[in-house]
């Protein structure tokens, strides 16, 4: 059987190939339909499947292989998107193959790792899917505080290697998040407000670009893919190794939750944003306005103190003070817990969706609004929350065109999230109430965070989240990907 390398000399030529509309064939048949870039429906010949096959250490999956459904579910279970190939690669030589093919071909390209994407865009309907989840390996030197991690870690394996070792770095706050995904977009975490986003601590990633090569990215080596991937998010090419900077933490923290009714909502936030205006660096405080189809609503807060237990029970000793606590769950806890506080139950058995932008404050204004929202507003069906995730300190105190994130002034990472069964009927109702809730609650917004894109983001949306340095973005782009293939994002056009 002939087998074609993609990455050989000759890809340029069948990356510039013309693609021209044909009849297209069931799975099951000898061609393939997909979609491709344009949209546009094409044929892949069982030739070209079966090269890719061949080339691939990892396994290449269709429509009725054992794998491919749980290789396509994602997090979010809004989304039940079929791509007509599954490339689940096994390093970065499968990943430049999987590049090369659909470079070549002109197929409609998606790149997932751990599969958390909110916004569903991590696998796609009808083209190839890049599927990362296989390569999990983590790597910690604790001499010289660094660890490597491939780009189909979750936070919770990564937070258990660097732990072992009593260190860390600022890693999102659901252990079932995808490293990758997270640390492209930027990366908020725990303990950020004293060690800043992820992307402040990375440094350097290995990143297999459109015309498949694959590149060492770092202050001394293509310093420009280093600025883009810090922030930049999946547009650049398909990282297959970070290397973060990592520091002592822990093991043993405080934290936890501590929640309060709703009724005295609108005094409690006004006195919290008294307390934590000189709160250290060492406090993370999530605010969480929380709301479901059969519970009151509360206000709750979720704490990491990454300090010792004994200074975080005294600096927290006056947020217990300011209302009558309906639960308190604070105390001295390891980092890995506090960590997997937020995991859900899995299988995700929810679908969701998510508004979001950066806040420079927690204003007085801001806080009626959400006030008198949610008490104007019952929620419909299933769970939702207006959420504020801080992310100030540390890191609102590095340059915004230091990296590709440029909303370095935001004090909190505003979102509105609903949660509905799935199977089930909530999602046309929770949609609504999102929307509207967002309606009110956009004009206190700058930009917003990447990863917490929604599915149906206008492009206005993309150039505020990327504000002052989408130009030179787009410059990049247009180096590293003219074509657009990394489309599947928040995506920067070429310019």
């Amino acid at each position: 059987m002939r087998r074609r390398t993609f990455c050989a000399a000759g890809f340029t030529a069948l990356a510039t190939a013309t693609f021209t509309h044909r009849r297209v064939f069931g799975a099951g048949s000898a061609e393939l339909g997909a979609v491709g870039l344009d949209g546009r429906q094409l044929t892949l010949s069982a030739a070209d499947v079966a090269d890719l096959r061949a080339a691939l250490r990892g396994e290449v999956l269709t429509a009725g292989d054992t794998d491919y459904d749980d290789a396509r579910r994602l997090w979010n279970g809004a989304f039940n998107r079929k791509p007509a190939l599954i490339a689940r690669c096994a390093g970065a030589a499968d990943v430049m193959h999987a590049v090369g093919f659909a470079s070549a071909h002109g197929v409609l390209t998606s790149v997932r790792g751990g599969g958390h994407s909110l916004s569903g865009q991590s696998v796609c309907d009808g083209g190839l899917e890049i599927d990362l989840s296989q390569m999990r390996s983590v790597h910690v030197d604790p001499a010289r505080k660094l660890a490597r991690a491939e780009p189909g870690v979750l936070l919770g394996q990564f937070d258990r290697e660097a732990q072992a070792f009593g260190l860390a770095t600022t890693a999102g706050t659901a252990s079932d998040t995808g490293l990758a995904g997270l640390t492209l977009g930027g990366g908020m975490g725990r303990i950020g407000q004293k060690y800043g986003l992820t992307i402040d601590n990375l440094i350097g990633a290995e990143v297999v670009t459109a015309d498949c090569k694959l590149l060492r990215a770092s202050a001394d080596e293509n310093p420009d893919l280093y600025w883009a991937v810090r922030g930049g998010g999946g547009n650049f090419g398909v990282v297959t190794s970070f290397e973060y900077r990592l520091h002592e933490v822990g093991p043993m923290l405080y934290g936890g939750d501590i929640w309060f009714p709703f009724s005295g909502a609108r005094q409690l936030l006004r006195s919290f944003v008294d307390y934590i205006a000189s709160a250290p660096d060492e406090l993370y405080v999530n605010v969480d306005i929380d709301v479901s189809e059969k519970d009151p609503p509360d206000v709750s807060f979720n704490v990491c103190y990454c300090g010792s237990p004994a200074d975080g029970e005294r600096v927290l000793a006056p947020l217990r003070r300011l209302g009558k606590p309906a639960g308190d769950k604070l105390g001295p806890a390891t980092y890995v817990k506090l960590q997997g506080a937020a995991d859900p139950v899995k299988p995700f058995p929810y679908g969701g969706y998510f508004k979001g932008g950066l806040a420079r404050a927690l204003s007085p204004a801001l806080i009626d609004v959400v006030v008198d929202y949610v008490e104007a507003t019952p929620f419909p069906s299933g769970f939702g929350e207006i959420n504020f995730q801080p992310c100030s300190g540390a890191a609102g105190r590095v340059a915004p065109e230091a990296t590709a994130f440029w909303n370095r002034h935001a004090s909190y990472n505003m979102g509105v999230y609903a949660l509905w069964k799935v199977p089930g009927d909530g999602a046309e109702r929770d949609t609504a109430w999102t929307r509207a809730a967002w309606e009110q609650l956009e004009p206190f917004t700058e930009g917003y965070y990447v990863n917490l894109g929604e599915s149906d983001a206008h492009a206005h949306r993309v150039q505020a989240a990327y504000g002052g340095n989408y130009p030179r973005l787009a410059a990049l782009k247009k180096r590293y990907d003219p074509a657009n293939l990394f489309r599947l994002n928040a995506n920067i056009k070429p310019a």
